[in-house]
């Protein structure tokens, strides 16, 4: 297993960034075209802890690979190299479940400190082998599977979470029926509470939202100038479980 997979064009930064990776300590495969890298994602599903994706590459968009990558492993996390900074592109990786974005020129440093904290919060997928393995949790009529990033809804309806989006609706959980500061949750799960940090924190919560909308116990909320909440009501009861604000 690779902890980085690599798809960079560019030969000079492609060198640059996988060696020093490797010298900081991480397995690196590096690739320079976006089939290249496929063909080898889809014999080696399982095997990648994170990929870099640079956008621009000369066989196909970057957001076009990691969608494709996606159809194989829906779990697999991955960031962004990019020259642009325009909210539209940042969006629509967000959107495809990136992790991060790193914008070019960037500092060596600064992409191997994300990587190190990438891999620290994001263990690889785990294996499973019967019932006895999953773990849950029972939110109203809404059960969240935490070993396999899976959200059951009423009506039979199964929805599968990207790792941020499992990582955010478990700090959630941490706080029901409460407000959550949206810096607390931004230095929690990206260790800064910055501009672009904070509208990536805003499309997760949409998406989590959009999930719930099929229920009617349970429901994300903003709480206008100062973050979230998640609130959950009993089965016949109108009220939910009341809990302080923080």
């Amino acid at each position: 297993m690779y902890d980085i997979v690599l798809i960079e064009d560019e030969p000079d930064l492609g060198t640059v960034v996988s060696s020093f990776l490797k010298m900081r300590g991480f397995s690196v495969i590096w690739f320079q075209t976006a089939h290249e890298a496929l063909g080898y994602y889809r014999k080696h599903v399982m095997a990648n802890r994170l990929l870099i994706i640079d956008v621009q590459l000369p066989d196909m968009n970057g957001f076009d690979l990691a969608a494709r990558v996606h159809e194989l492993n829906q779990h697999q996390i991955f960031l962004f190299l990019t020259a642009h900074s325009e909210k539209g592109n940042r969006l629509r990786g967000l959107n495809l479940g990136a992790i991060d974005y790193i914008s070019k020129p960037f500092e060596i440093d600064e992409l191997v400190l994300r990587v190190s904290n990438i891999l620290k919060t994001f263990s690889p997928a785990p294996r499973y082998h019967g019932e006895a393995d999953l773990q849950q949790t029972d939110l109203g009529d809404v059960t969240y599977v935490h070993d396999q990033l899976l959200v059951l809804l009423p009506g039979g309806r199964e929805v599968s979470l990207t790792r941020r989006e499992s990582e955010l609706l478990n700090y959630l959980i941490k706080h029901p029926n409460r407000v959550v500061r949206k810096s607390d949750v931004l230095m929690a799960l990206w260790g800064s509470d910055d501009y672009f940090n904070g509208k990536s924190l805003e499309v997760f919560i949409s998406r989590l939202r959009g999930f719930f909308k099929a229920s009617e116990l349970v429901s994300i909320e903003n709480v206008y100038g100062l973050g979230y909440i998640l609130k959950i009501k009993k089965a016949g009861n109108d009220h939910s479980d009341t809990f302080p604000t923080i």
